[in-house]
């Protein structure tokens, strides 16, 4: 018995991955749900317009973060506002009660506007919520969904199927091929980069017609932001494989890409929420972005011009992980290539003896 329990003790120790779960997957689960468990926005951004402007942004309790205060604009602009993104709430002023127009999509501040306005009294304030009139949960998670398939597809699924690669052999098949590495990436993720296309359209129909979610944006648009981030999560994917031996190796790793993706990226706790220091996380995840364009087009009809931000950051990140992906694969073929060049010399070399 003390044999195995030391021998199982050497070869945890060995199994550097698996003591990291062990140790860092607790770590990570405290500080998220101790710092990002957290429904309820203490600030939200805050546009005022109309002739009262200055007098009704000064006027608003600290609650509501005013950032833009335009006397001249009415409700036309303030809608736009709001479509864009550019904040979370506009008080429409001009009339008694003041407008106040709150953006639905953004589901944890928009019941928090709510709760608050409803406190000032409908004879000061009228609330009218765009976007999502009824805060339907499903309104927001499903756009959320649709990126959370693409990245389960794009980094389990994919990194399972490379390993498996170079647990064949066919890795070193490969890599004696005139084929090069970004060709190789290429034609390995274009079988999942269909599949999870295919599943996108089946998640989104379905969420319209099960669930009611609205499509109001551009459809190109949609498919744009998706296919930048299916190349992003296709790249992790490989890059994961790259650093695995094994398929459990793979799955391990790719979990933990998968873990923060779902609790950091705003889809279950909203960003405004979460303490600056674990906020950060949640900007360098790619599935935080493509939230964003989706529920952006799905919900608000937003367009490519108002959703620049998020597609730039997704195509940094394009190049960035598929540049790097391809350089680590690049390594890993480089000695099948060496022992293929090798052999090609000897069997050149070779001197076939005559028949005597």
């Amino acid at each position: 018995m003390r044999a195995m329990i030391i021998k199982e003790f050497r070869e945890l120790r060995r199994d550097r991955r698996t003591l990291g779960m062990l140790i860092g997957l607790p770590l990570l689960l405290l500080v998220i749900f101790g710092y990002a468990a957290n429904f309820y926005v203490s600030s939200v951004k805050t546009a005022v317009v109309g002739p009262q402007a200055t007098v009704a942004a000064a006027a608003l309790p600290s609650f509501f973060d005013v950032t833009v205060v335009e006397p001249g604009d009415g409700r036309t602009d303030a809608e736009t506002l709001l479509r864009d993104n550019t904040v979370d709430v506009v008080i429409v002023t001009g009339q008694l009660p003041a407008l106040a127009l709150v953006d639905g999509s953004n589901l944890f501040a928009a019941q928090s506007i709510v709760s608050v306005l409803n406190k000032v009294g409908t004879d000061k304030v009228t609330t009218e919520v765009l976007y999502n009139p009824e805060l339907k949960t499903s309104w927001v998670m499903i756009p959320a969904i649709i990126g959370l398939i693409l990245t389960f597809i794009g980094t389990i699924v994919t990194s399972i199927g490379l390993v498996r690669e170079r647990e064949t052999g066919t890795l070193e098949q490969l890599a004696v091929m005139p084929i090069k590495p970004s060709a190789v990436i290429l034609g390995k993720i274009s079988p999942y980069f269909l599949v999870a296309s295919i599943d996108m359209v089946v998640v989104t129909v379905l969420g319209i017609l099960l669930f009611g979610v609205p499509f109001n944006g551009n459809v190109l648009v949609f498919a744009l932001g998706a296919a930048l981030f299916l190349f992003v999560v296709l790249g992790l994917g490989v890059f994961i494989s790259t650093i695995s031996q094994t398929t459990g190796q793979a799955i391990q790793t790719a979990f933990f890409f998968l873990m923060p993706q779902i609790l950091l990226s705003g889809m279950i706790f909203p960003l405004d929420a979460m303490a600056a220091g674990v906020r950060w996380i949640g900007y360098l995840l790619p599935l935080t972005y493509f939230t964003m364009i989706s529920q952006g087009v799905m919900l608000r009809g937003a367009s490519l011009t108002s959703l620049w931000l998020p597609f730039l950051v997704l195509t940094v990140m394009a190049v960035v992980v598929f540049t790097g992906a391809t350089l680590r694969f690049r390594r890993d073929l480089a000695p099948g290539r060496r022992r293929g060049a090798d052999t090609a010399e000897i069997v050149a070399g070779t001197e076939v003896p005559s028949a005597s």
